[in-house]
């Protein structure tokens, strides 16, 4: 019996002592062991490496070129020609011909330029927001995972111990050879569970190092956030920053990209004016003499009005799509805050009411196991309703996290800048 009770009191022990159980197997190297991944190093390490960043902040050095060359004018043309075929009697003509611009076109052509420069770096935002809430998302679904994977090497631990003195029970007589069956069971089933828990952490750190470039998943632990991570925001805050939400930012460039190229497609309306001066020479007569010339076109037929017309109705559209997308932020805001006050509620529940009943029912099925009051099957029982409860609380967690992560996508509690020292400067 003391030796049962040694025994038991050392399961119940580990189990009250899970996570520190988990990372206990690796004390023996620590001095070897690589260095706890944090959250903020994973999002610096996604922001320097992620190829859907690099290229999205191409797109700006693009746009770069495209504002150059929006501000470049015509070119002059120079044109020579001869009528006739004989030397002596041919006359040679040289015009060196220029197209003045009017109406605006050329600082119209520079502003629609910019204004795609600044959608480029609006979508920039948006794919660092992005890539910031899928880290987060990442690392605490992996994160989610590392404890339940503690969790099913405790449920191990614990069934390993209960089968063990069940066998002694057995042997010494006082238990049925079923009651060591159904042990056996218990212990296989809890190893089948601690081997999906390894394949599920595998899998989510696969995941995780996919968002930084990498094809292998990496081996070190993964540390808790701050505390500040799961403090949900007041509403009224989160309601107050959606206008500056990088999507709404996209939103706005594109309205305004629109609306300069309405403004630019007006100024096509005007027509150009070409000037030429050159000279002709008449071999014949043996003179030469100045040319010049005013082209204008003649704006009678076309007058751009199918351009302009189709450059309004697209700057319309825009407006409108701007006005759906703050429609659907805000009801994905609400979505995603009632879904992280439920999983906190849960939570709150769980660990402060049902998880410390399932641990006492668990130590009173012990305590009455070792007084030979309860058979094994109450143990396995009250030990399913502990896992079952923890279990709970896990999947709570990890709502919990996914819902905040979703809140950060939406509406980012930092700039986007401040991850990387980002800067304009920095893409050119």
């Amino acid at each position: 019996m003391q030796s049962m009770h040694l025994v038991l009191g050392a399961a119940l022990l580990s189990w009250q002592a899970a996570v520190p159980a988990a990372h206990a197997m690796g004390q023996q190297s620590v001095s070897t062991s690589p260095p706890a991944l944090t959250l903020e190093r994973a999002v610096a390490m996604a922001m320097a490496a992620n190829p859907s960043l690099r290229a999205a902040t191409r797109a700006v050095g693009i746009a770069d070129g495209a504002v150059l060359q929006a501000g470049a004018r015509p070119n002059p043309e120079l044109s020579v020609s001869t009528e006739g075929t004989e030397r002596r009697t041919r006359t040679e003509t040289a015009q060196l011909s220029q197209v003045l611009e009017l109406g605006g076109k050329r600082a119209a052509r520079v502003a629609v330029a910019r204004q795609e420069r600044g959608a480029a770096l609006a979508q920039v935002a948006v794919r660092r927001a992005e890539l910031r809430a899928d880290v987060v998302a990442a690392y605490l679904d992996a994160l989610t995972a590392q404890e339940r994977q503690a969790l099913a090497l405790a449920a191990v631990d614990l069934a390993h111990r209960a089968t063990l003195v069940t066998g002694r029970r057995v042997a010494a007589g006082k238990l049925s050879p079923v009651e060591e069956t159904r042990s056996a069971v218990a212990e296989a089933g809890a190893r089948l569970d601690l081997e999906q828990a390894r394949a599920d952490l595998a899998l989510s750190r696969r995941r995780l190092a996919a968002l930084w470039g990498a094809t292998a998943p990496f081996t070190q632990a993964l540390d808790e956030p701050d505390a500040a991570l799961l403090r949900l925001p007041p509403w009224d805050d989160l309601q107050a920053r959606l206008e500056d939400a990088p999507q709404l930012r996209a939103a706005h460039a594109a309205l305004d990209g629109h609306a300069a190229r309405a403004q630019l497609e007006r100024t096509r309306r005007v027509p150009d004016v070409t000037l030429s001066v050159g000279a002709q020479r008449e071999r014949d007569a043996g003179r030469s003499q100045g040319v010049l010339g005013v082209a204008v076109p003649l704006p009678l037929f076309d007058r751009n009005q199918g351009n302009l017309l189709a450059a309004l109705r697209r700057t319309d559209q825009a407006r409108d799509e701007l006005e759906a997308e703050r429609l659907r932020l805000r009801a994905a805001l609400a979505d995603a805050y009632e879904r992280a006050q439920l999983a906190a509620a849960q939570q709150d529940a769980l660990r402060e009411r049902i998880v410390p009943a399932a641990q006492g029912a668990y130590d009173a099925a012990v305590t009455g196991f070792e007084l030979g009051k309860f058979a094994f099957t109450d143990v396995l029982d009250a030990q399913r309703t502990l896992f079952q409860a923890r279990t709970q609380a896990l999947r709570a967690l990890a709502d919990r996290y996914r819902a905040l992560a979703e809140l950060q996508r939406l509406v980012p509690t930092r700039p986007a800048d401040a991850d990387a020292d980002y800067h304009e400067g920095a893409l050119r």
